[in-house]
């Protein structure tokens, strides 16, 4: 299914990182699609990498592990997560269509992080629902 998303689910979107990561001190959260383009974007105003380039190296990431669950006996894999010494990644689908990526520090709680990604993914399924 291919989405076409109007100004106001953007904006719903957009609510949404802002409230449910940004405020909780994520660094940066992006919502791409499966080739790698941003379709909604927000930071702590402390970002300094390109997030184009993330934004397509995530997808390319994501399609990788995809296929190596397809190996494994697995459908898919539906989050990723990787840990660095400052800052970490954690990838989840959303639909078929989209990732969301968040980027965060030491200071945010994987497993809170995990419940507003699931609390999240709701929401954004509903707006995208509506299109």
């Amino acid at each position: 299914m291919e989405y076409t998303l109007d100004q106001k689910q953007l904006d719903e979107i957009e609510a949404i990182l802002q409230s449910d990561f940004i405020e909780m001190g994520v660094h940066c959260v992006l919502m791409i699609d499966m080739a790698g383009n941003i379709i909604s974007s927000l930071d702590n105003g402390e970002v300094s990498f390109d997030i184009y380039s993330l934004a397509a190296l995530a997808a390319g990431n994501f399609g990788a592990v995809s296929a190596m669950a397809n190996m494994v006996g697995e459908n898919e894999f539906s989050l990723l997560f990787h840990k660095g010494q400052d800052e970490n990644l954690h990838f989840s689908r959303v639909t078929g269509e989209f990732l969301l990526i968040t980027i965060f520090g030491k200071e945010t709680s994987l497993g809170f992080l995990r419940l507003k990604v699931a609390e999240a993914i709701k929401k954004f399924e509903t707006i995208l629902q509506s299109s």
